[in-house]
């Protein structure tokens, strides 16, 4: 593992990555790129489901994509927890391709029952799991194509994917 190689966690709303990525950034002594967190900070406070509500969700989409380019230039290199929408854009496809990408992937009754317990998700849709069945068809071959590592979190709680993401970075 290439000290300075950003490790990017991606997946649909529900899948872990906020807390796969925060396990992986402790465990490798990096610091942590969070796309809500960190997007919120700098829109006042504004949840992701809030911008969508205000301004639509392609501005969200620009604002998820710039975060994970300015979290990939980041030196020393970050553990990013990327928002979804990054996988179809083609200049943040092609901007992965240093990183270590991660894809968590559950089937979308799985996610839609973890989505309801987050007021701060925008739901595109008032059914989440017709949603999330739409999203993983549109973007599944897209998270396919840039991830090194994908996990079925139905199966493996954060703790495990990051124990096996750590173990194939040399057991750091």
């Amino acid at each position: 593992m290439i000290p300075d190689r950003p490790i990017v966690v991606t997946g649909l709303m529900g899948s872990g990555k906020t807390s796969v990525a925060r396990i992986l950034a402790a465990g490798l002594g990096r610091e942590l790129r969070d796309s809500d967190p960190d997007i919120a900070a700098r829109y006042g406070g504004e949840t992701a489901a809030q911008t969508v509500a205000l301004e639509g969700k392609e501005a969200l989409h620009r604002r998820e994509a710039e975060h994970l380019r300015e979290s990939l230039a980041e030196r020393p290199a970050a553990v990013v927890a990327a928002a979804a929408s990054v996988v179809d854009d083609p200049a943040c496809r092609a901007a992965l391709e240093p990183a270590l990408v991660v894809w968590l992937d559950a089937p979308p009754a799985v996610l839609a029952e973890r989505m309801r317990s987050g007021a701060h998700r925008p739901h595109f849709e008032p059914d989440l799991e017709a949603m999330l069945v739409k999203q993983r068809t549109r973007r599944g071959p897209l998270f396919a194509e840039v991830a090194d590592l994908t996990f079925d979190v139905s199966l493996l709680t954060p703790e495990q994917v990051a124990a096996e993401v750590l173990e194939r970075l040399g057991g750091r």
